[in-house]
């Protein structure tokens, strides 16, 4: 392990990892409506197994810490914004909604702890991003230890985050995960390589329900294997289709910011697209409104110039 505290490795975009952000924010997407993961409650366990830790290892295999502190926090500064304006909204719209997870008393000790402990709704992952983050630039600003021994450090802190309850620790490792390749003499797509074989491989894994929690050892290997079927899928999509989720795949941000407005109104889609029983119809419809509507919203607030208030760069959309 080098004893490096910043990476040298391109910060160009790479086009890979654009693409896995995409497949895995339409999954997302997908279970996240209610009727659908109703539907197919097993193809949700599969999906639950695979798809944030992929966006966790991602997120800590990107996370740049060689920054002057200042920079670095403006970088966190830009994710707590969104993530405070979002997860508020989502706690009200929780009092007032009938959804699943409906608060019956929200009082201002209620909406504090789940923004500061216990987020509700998708917005954990930037509560996570932030708290991981921000303790991994900490700790690899520590100077005179190796790498290995930061490593260490980060696990245990997030394993003592874990135990306030404040990070998931699966997650939490799929972001340390992330980090040590970075920190290492390879990149990413030299660990993941891409093979059809991960189809067979996979197949016994998922049917055992055992296997379908991604902090087991066959959860991370389903993981692994799922990102190297995904690459080996990668070359062979026609140039409109890679296009179209590259796109995706560069604006996962905030169609992943934007997309719970969507997922509750696609409920009233559900009478006049109940007669297929697969449910396959209306996740197509709904995937389709949650994408183009929060790319709408995204559109928006670009042209409204709000942006640089509410992430802090020029434009949203990318």
């Amino acid at each position: 392990m080098a004893t490096d505290t910043v990476s040298s490795k391109t910060t160009s975009r790479i086009d890979e990892l654009d693409y896995l952000k995409c497949i895995m924010i339409v999954l997302m997407i997908s279970f996240h409506l209610v009727y659908i993961e109703e539907l197919h409650p097993y193809a949700k366990q599969i999906v639950y197994t695979f798809h944030m830790p992929v966006f966790m290892l991602i997120s800590g295999y990107l996370m740049k810490i060689d920054k002057a502190a200042k920079s670095f926090l403006r970088t966190i500064l830009w994710l707590a914004i969104p993530y405070i304006v979002m997860e508020s909204g989502y706690t009200v719209m929780a009092s007032i909604l009938p959804i699943r997870e409906h608060i019956d008393n929200l009082t201002l000790g209620v909406f504090l702890s789940k923004l500061i402990i216990n987020p509700l709704g998708p917005y954990w992952y930037l509560h996570s991003l932030i708290l991981c983050g921000t303790t991994y630039y900490a700790v690899f600003r520590i100077p005179k230890i190796q790498n290995l021994t930061k490593f260490i450090l980060l696990g245990i802190i997030y394993f003592l985050y874990s135990k306030i309850g404040i990070v998931s620790l699966p997650f939490a490792f799929y972001f340390l995960a992330g980090t040590v390749i970075r920190q290492s003499s390879f990149e990413f797509l030299q660990i993941f390589r891409p093979s059809f074989l991960a189809l067979p491989a996979i197949i016994p894994l998922i049917i055992n329900p055992d296997n379908l929690h991604a902090g087991s050892i066959g959860g991370v290997l389903i993981v692994y294997l799922t990102v190297s079927l995904c690459l080996a899928v990668y070359p062979y999509l026609k140039n409109n289709l890679r296009g179209g989720m590259l796109f995706i795949g560069r604006n996962t941000l905030p169609i992943f910011l934007f997309s719970p407005i969507f997922t509750i109104i696609c409920k009233q889609l559900i009478p006049a697209l109940s007669f297929d029983p697969t449910g396959m119809l209306f996740l197509f419809a709904s995937v389709l409104i949650c994408v183009s509507g929060s790319l709408a919203i995204s559109w928006l607030i670009d042209f409204g110039r709000l942006t640089p208030y509410f992430i802090g760069r020029a434009k949203i959309i990318s």
